[in-house]
């Protein structure tokens, strides 16, 4: 039988700091864009439409994935 594999904290620090890099960098960003593009992402649903479509980028990916054969 193959032992499972977990997760360690090595794993879970980088994509801590993937994730904290991730918002930094957008932050970053949108503050150096102009201010008439600032009022279309802070005053529009933009952000919205971005979880929507990376939420249903990640379920499709999820239903796609080949099955496993069983283990003998």
């Amino acid at each position: 039988m193959a032992e499972a594999r977990s997760i360690g904290w090595r794993e879970v620090l980088i994509v801590a700091v993937i994730a904290v890099a991730a918002v930094l960098g957008a932050a970053f960003v949108t503050a150096i864009l102009p201010t008439d593009a600032q009022r279309v992402i802070f005053h529009t649903p933009l952000l919205i439409a971005v979880l929507l479509v990376g939420t249903g980028y990640v379920l499709w990916r999820i239903a796609r994935k080949p099955a496993e054969p069983p283990e003998q």
